[in-house]
């Protein structure tokens, strides 16, 4: 430690390593979700994997990775969900709507299709053997002389 006078007033500076008056170096820390720059928590995501046994070790990257896909899957769905909802005129998202969402798009309902929503309902769907023919064919009898048969 050094001592020099500046204006008359003595000042101790130090040689060597040290903060050099830099005050605290402490940083905030910052999460892993905001290092990949995701809204899904990678943390707990972690602890999931390593409480439920599913390998003896988890590498740094799988917990990234898994929230990085729950995360684009939640997304995808609750937009088609939400386009479910506009087109119900709903601002709200209800079990229905993510039901629509889920079995409208191919791959989703492929993902999901041994899932049960609650209060999802089923897709709108009548058998085409159930529509009555609108168009009468020459060849086929009508129903006034199908009656007139039976008596």
């Amino acid at each position: 430690v050094s001592t020099q006078k500046y204006m008359g007033i003595s000042i101790m500076s130090s040689v060597g390593k040290g903060k050099g008056g830099r005050g605290k170096a402490t940083t905030k820390a910052v999460s892993r979700s905001a290092k990949a720059g995701l809204q899904f928590p990678v943390g707990r995501i972690a602890r999931f994997l390593k409480v439920g046994r599913y390998a003896e070790r988890i590498g740094a990257g799988a917990p990234v990775y898994t929230a990085a896909v729950l995360e684009y899957l939640c997304a995808e769905v609750l937009e088609l969900a939400g386009n479910a909802a506009r087109d119900n005129k709903k601002t709200r998202i209800v079990p229905r709507h993510i039901q629509l969402a889920i079995r409208n798009d191919e791959e989703l309902n492929k993902l999901m299709a041994n899932t049960t929503i609650a209060s999802g309902g089923v897709l709108p769907n009548i058998h085409t053997a159930l529509i009555p023919k609108k168009g009468k064919e020459e060849g086929e009898p009508s129903s006034q002389s199908l009656d007139q048969i039976a008596n």
